[in-house]
């Protein structure tokens, strides 16, 4: 089991930036590819981005290519999520989630075993 919980969600401003945390516990971090995902509401939660195991490899969404980048530390078990300009359309409930891959590229269509409980992000106008 991997237990994953966010923090670093709250109210911005648009053009403003914030930075997700995600701290796992449980299982070897280093092992497993990581994404984030948001849902607002009325919408599907989709894959905002993701990192392999190694933080070599990274896919992001069309929607925040430029804006938000994803890294992490597996030294404390952490993967990260800055984003920047953000807009009022980037509100929403924001989760990380892992899933074991055993290659080297993540996959933007993945299957995520281990979830986290989400933090809201609301961006005014």
């Amino acid at each position: 089991q991997v237990q994953l919980v966010e923090s670093g969600g709250g109210l911005v401003q648009a053009g403003g930036s914030l930075r997700l945390s995600c701290a796992a516990s449980g299982r070897t971090f280093s092992l497993y590819d990581m994404g984030w995902f948001r849902q607002a509401p009325g919408k599907q939660r989709e894959l905002v981005s993701a990192i392999n195991y190694n933080g070599g490899s990274t896919v992001y969404a069309d929607t925040v290519k430029g804006r938000f980048t994803i890294s992490r530390d597996n030294t404390k078990s952490t993967v990260y999520l800055q984003m920047n300009s953000l807009k009022p359309e980037d509100t929403a409930v924001y989760y990380c989630a892992a899933y074991y891959n055993g290659g080297y590229y993540v996959s933007p269509k993945a299957t995520y075993d281990y979830w986290g409980q989400g933090t809201q992000v609301t961006v005014s106008s």
